[in-house]
């Protein structure tokens, strides 16, 4: 049971001024009261709880204005006083019924347990129980390794969110800082929805608000980053040079035939199998992404393609089950050294390639052979497939269909080739309507 207060007169500096030098109690709530305790110079403020057994817990919350003007944050008033003693209550019976429900969710946790799901998804799709998702690396170095990692879920603040986006390196490219933000927002929630019998009701919207896209996060148009038909045929070309002059033995310049005559994700791409060559048809089956959620429609998608870029995949099918991935690349393990040799590397197994971070090297020597400036990515591959059939007037929604995207996203990031390709169309329905005075006018003869 609660102890009975003795009220002090504490809520104006006056009042204060007049009580001995000591602890001085006034009641705020059933179970909870707001000390001042007097000194020689001035008093400061505590608060006291009830926990039950006849025990209570106190803590100190801040300096009074007996003195010093309040700042509402270090030196308070009375009844700034109050309402921090209100929300320390708050918090420390949030803080022990986290205690009590095992090991208390903290943001480490949820990235941790984001993170082993994430991985298991990755090994799963690849057959290789080592494999390790994409999001591992970017949340270890930037979640990870920063304070925010260390907070518990129930204390987690929107400015605790806002303060680690602003943290970010700003040499992070956008798209890279979208897919972080997602993966965190998709951690903590599942987190928070585990735990959610003992966390604030509002900690949903806290991340909800705290991972929220900025403001000025409009689509970036994509137009400008699609090559013309004569740089995608000199980045073909560049490939099979740098494929022969570093003995990839046809590997890399299939891999960059493939994505620039459909357009399709280097993640579609390596899935691809013998079978999704159909010659006859000089047609490729792409198998759809894992974007999105929800079953999609189909397992893959038809995309019609030229007689060359059948005859440079007749090599990767010649005599292969139709169950066998595609595309495929060498790798390579480290021979060590003697004492007089250095190590060396030599081929060790060939099998379908894993990741895009593989194409960075080959890549770099591709666009400087093309003579292409460096900043070019294999992504704009894609983007210039998805302008070229634009232009060519097919319909925005077959284009996206094409390209395993939807019609908004293809509206809202190229609109210029929309524009373009309406404008061709409008052109043809122009006809001259004012005479040049050229023409001879005959009269129709009455009918008489």
């Amino acid at each position: 049971m609660a102890k009975t207060v003795q009220e002090a007169k504490i809520s104006t500096p006056a009042a204060r001024k007049k009580l001995p030098e000591g602890m001085h109690w006034r009641g705020i709530a059933a179970d909870l009261h707001l000390g001042y305790r007097k000194g020689a110079r001035g008093g400061r403020w505590l608060a006291r709880w009830y926990v039950g057994d006849q025990k209570y817990k106190q803590e100190i919350i801040g300096t009074a204005d007996d003195a010093v003007k309040a700042d509402g944050v270090d030196c308070l008033t009375f009844e700034q006083a109050k309402a921090a003693a209100a929300r320390l209550l708050t918090q420390r019976r949030l803080d022990a019924a986290a205690a009590e429900a095992g090991p208390v969710a903290t943001v480490r946790a949820a990235v941790d347990a984001y993170l082993i799901v994430r991985d298991s998804r990755a090994a799963g799709q690849s057959g290789r129980p080592q494999e390790k998702s994409d999001a591992r690396q970017r949340m270890t170095k930037h979640v990870m390794g920063a304070e925010i990692a260390d907070i518990k879920l129930h204390n987690l603040k929107e400015r605790d969110l806002l303060s680690w986006r602003d943290g970010l390196p700003s040499e992070l490219a956008a798209s890279t800082v979208r897919r972080l933000i997602n993966d965190f927002k998709a951690a903590l929630n599942a987190e928070a929805k585990r735990h959610r019998e003992h966390l604030p009701a509002e900690t949903v919207i806290v991340i909800k608000n705290g991972l929220t896209a900025p403001e000025d996060s409009s689509p970036v148009a994509r137009d400008d980053q699609a090559l013309s038909d004569a740089d995608v045929r000199r980045i073909v070309d560049a490939a099979h040079r740098v494929d022969a002059d570093g003995g990839w033995e046809g590997d890399l310049a299939r891999m960059v035939t493939v994505l620039a005559a459909t357009g399709a994700r280097f993640s579609q791409v390596v899935r691809m199998k013998v079978v999704d060559v159909q010659t006859a048809q000089s047609r490729l089956m792409i198998p759809t992404s894992r974007k999105g959620k929800g079953a999609k429609a189909s397992s893959h998608i038809a995309f019609r393609v030229g007689e060359d870029v059948i005859a440079a995949l007749r090599p990767a099918i010649a005599g292969r089950r139709g169950a066998d991935p595609l595309l495929l690349r060498w790798r390579h393990k480290q021979i060590k050294g003697t004492g007089t040799t250095p190590p060396r590397w030599e081929r060790d197994e060939r099998g379908p390639w894993r990741r895009a971070a593989e194409m960075a090297r080959p890549w770099h020597d591709i666009t400087k052979a093309a003579g292409l400036p460096a900043d070019v990515v294999p992504y704009a591959l894609r983007h210039s497939s998805i302008v070229r059939q634009l232009r060519r007037g097919l319909p925005v929604r077959l284009v996206a269909a094409l390209h395993d995207t939807s019609a908004a996203m293809v509206e809202a990031h190229y609109s210029a080739a929309i524009v373009d390709a309406l404008d061709d169309l409008a052109a043809g329905a122009v006809i001259p309507l004012i005479s040049t005075g050229g023409e001879k006018v005959i009269p129709l003869r009455s009918g008489t």
